[in-house]
């Protein structure tokens, strides 16, 4: 750990700033002046540093957020989305320059940085709109001269913490949701990249959204959510992050009757029946298995393909992965960039290892690419046993593991089988057997015949150990909502 004073230079090597605090209105670094480094991912090199909150700094934090409830809570719904509304216009002014951070810091190609966050704009003006139909209802009178009312009301200060995969869209779902309700905003973000959330906290200051509504910071993460949860200021928590640390937040919050919101770890299924387009059910999960080098909550993993189009399939699919450009994400025409730290690349070794000693064969990839940056090449398992870790544990990395099965039934006991239930996708030429997957699967998200398309309007959370509560839809304003029944005799 550094000791340095975090500032607002900038590289002129890179371009990449170092990154402060936000709180109260103000960018500033943290009062002990330490910071942490933060990695380029393609090259290994320093890019900048990361100012870090201590308890001081989050005391502020809190007084800011509960002055910044008081006001924001008593500002017009529509003048709300007003607010939000600039900042997404700013944001998409800026999309270009802000893509460029991402991409130095997290390592997807530039063309997908960029369009994170053109549709973190789209996911900010649904909100906006969105938090404008928050009703409150009357109902029918229970006698002469009796009214009785419900409201909706925000909850209040919110403490969100969010990872490094989605460094913006992993924020901007929490934050717009509580900003069109009504709450005020402590988000710890991630240290691995903290450029581009900035850069999305600074788009709404520029908006015009009161100093204190919004708080951003920095650190260590235990630190952080342990002084955060219990605070008596805030009264709604946001997760999203892994399983077991998910599961530890929520027991914390629990003993403190906070309000939850938890998008935790996924292992989504993928069934191939053999009634579908072979070729684009390939394409589509060849594309979506490399998307931001597998590390997506959402993306495909456990491949259930039918036996009588197997073969047809995976060789499908390894054309298409072999073919994918792996490199620089700020390299033209990269279509994967390289895992966000060297911990992936240890688990990737470790889950191929794995599986091959289970007896899986590696159709494609498997190892790492190069000395420098954390580079692995997407990878296609097959023959892999139900036993191996990597059916069993999240891979979160460019692997697909592949399994045959002779009855579609085989194929949805195998995708329920584990405790996650986040996301899941099928291919299926038949109706029926589409309808039978829609209500049969346990998961919280289904795609058929098409890739992931978690739209602003569509609720997006998990089942089982995946969470609980929605971060797209109406259904994601009702976590930031009080609802309150006011019965009046009028005298």
């Amino acid at each position: 750990m550094s000791t340095a004073t975090a500032s607002s230079t900038t590289s002129a090597a890179t371009g990449y700033p170092d990154v402060q605090l936000f709180i109260a209105g103000q960018w500033r670094a943290g009062k002990a002046g330490e910071t942490l480094p933060v990695k380029n991912p393609a090259t290994d090199a320093t890019l900048g540093h990361v100012a870090v909150a201590r308890k001081a700094d989050l005391d502020e934090a809190l007084a800011a957020a509960a002055k910044g409830f008081d006001l924001w809570r008593k500002t017009p719904a529509a003048q709300r989305a007003k607010v939000m509304r600039e900042a997404a216009r700013l944001l998409a002014e800026r999309a270009d320059a802000i893509a460029r951070l991402m991409t130095l810091e997290q390592g997807k190609p530039l063309v997908e940085a960029k369009g994170e966050i053109l549709f973190a704009v789209e996911i900010i003006e649904w909100f906006a709109e969105e938090g404008k139909r928050v009703y409150g209802r009357i109902a029918q009178p229970r006698g002469a001269g009796q009214l009785m009312q419900v409201f909706k009301e925000p909850v209040g200060p919110v403490a969100a913490f969010t990872p490094w995969n989605f460094p913006i869209n992993q924020v901007v779902r929490k934050l717009s949701a509580a900003l069109a309700t009504g709450c005020s905003f402590i988000v710890k973000a991630p240290e691995e990249t903290p450029a581009s959330p900035a850069e999305l906290v600074r788009a709404f200051a520029d908006a015009g959204v009161p100093a204190g509504v919004i708080n951003l910071v920095y650190g260590h993460p235990a630190e952080i959510s342990e002084y955060l949860i219990p605070h008596p200021v805030i009264r709604k928590i946001t997760f999203t992050g892994s399983t077991p640390v998910g599961k530890q937040l929520a027991a914390m919050a629990g003993a403190h009757m906070k309000r939850l919101t938890m998008e935790l770890g996924g292992h989504a299924p993928v069934i191939v029946a053999e009634d579908c387009d072979v070729e684009r059910a390939a394409k589509i999960a060849a594309t979506a298995k490399v998307r931001n080098a597998g590390q997506v909550c959402i993306s495909p993993t456990r491949f259930l393909v039918a036996n009588s189009v197997r073969k047809a399939f995976v060789d499908s699919m390894v054309a298409h992965t072999r073919a994918v450009k792996v490199g620089s994400g700020l390299e033209k025409d990269t279509a994967m960039g390289p895992l966000a730290n060297p911990r992936r690349i240890v688990a990737m070794e470790r889950l191929t290892a794995d599986a091959v000693k289970h007896g899986a064969s590696v159709a494609t990839g498997g190892e790492r690419i190069g000395a420098a940056g954390n580079f692995f090449a997407p990878t296609v398992l097959v023959d892999v046993s139900r036993d191996s870790l990597v059916f069993n544990e999240e891979p979160f990395g460019p692997m697909a593991a592949v399994w045959g099965f002779d009855k579609i039934e085989e194929a949805i006991a195998e995708a329920n089988r584990l405790p996650y239930g986040l996301a899941a996708y099928a291919f299926t030429g038949s109706l029926k057997t589409a309808q039978m997957l829609s209500e049969n699967l346990q998961t919280g998200m289904l795609w058929i015949n098409q890739p992931a398309a978690p739209w602003p309007e569509l609720p997006f959370g998990g089942v089982k150990d995946s969470g609980y509560g929605s971060e797209g839809g109406p259904e994601a304003l009702e976590a930031y909502l009080n609802t309150k029944s006011v019965s009046t005799l009028c005298a």
